[in-house]
């Protein structure tokens, strides 16, 4: 229903119509849309979780470094994306209209820059980072959460990677949005090849080589 609907259209009725069902036995699990739509929010920050954790298990398995390891969880993440878009919209596409996702979403949605912070951390104690030439100026910029995600304030020269961290974070999710909703298509002769040299350019700002060589790593999920 999310896929023929949108998030937007999704409704106790539509499901129960299509699941054949009373709409009170779908009430009897969901009391109200938006405990249904939380449910698919956790489902799906969930799953492409999961698919980053199990990407990132086998290149660590391999003995990948940290700029494979990145590599690998962002095409796992990229990879579910295309799978699964109804629900890639629903968590990184334009707001449902009168939802407000609850806090029980916040630990799902924590799980992918866990994955990504996970990673920079590893590249920190394995002195597989180069310092950057200038750090983010003015008092600290992150709140109390972030800091605890990644494990506490680097020292310097890396004082600001735990910044930098969120813009490659964020620069992940903004390329993936870009490909799935086709906006690179007309101007990219190969948006796999695109993303990977992305990926690699983000990771730059962290100061993070990662591989070129498009065989270097592999997803398996």
């Amino acid at each position: 229903m999310l896929v023929k609907l949108g998030a937007g259209g999704l409704t106790l009725d539509a499901v129960a119509g299509d699941g054949g069902l009373a709409v009170a036995d779908v009430e009897a699990v969901f009391p109200h849309r938006d405990d249904l739509l939380t449910a698919l929010v956790i489902d799906a920050y969930d799953d492409s979780a999961a698919a980053m954790e199990r990407a990132d298990e086998a290149a660590r398995a391999a003995g990948a470094t940290a700029g494979a390891r990145l590599l690998a969880v962002t095409r796992a993440l990229r990879a579910w994306s295309f799978a699964n878009t109804a629900e890639f919209t629903l968590i990184y596409g334009s707001p449902v209209p009168g939802y407000h996702a609850p806090q029980d979403t916040v630990p799902p949605a924590s799980r992918t820059p866990a994955v990504l912070a996970g990673i920079v951390r590893s590249a920190l104690e394995a002195g597989e980072l180069t310092p950057p030439r200038r750090a983010v100026p003015g008092p600290p910029l992150l709140r109390p959460e972030a800091v605890e995600l990644f494990g506490g304030v680097p020292e310097a020269p890396f004082s600001d990677l735990v910044e930098r961290g969120i813009v490659l974070w964020s620069s992940l999710i903004g390329l993936l949005v870009f490909q799935v909703f086709s906006r690179t298509h007309d101007s990219v002769r190969d948006e796999s090849a695109y993303f990977d040299y992305a990926i690699a350019v983000a990771a730059e700002g962290i100061g993070l080589a990662v591989p070129s060589d498009r065989t270097t790593v592999t997803i398996t999920d």
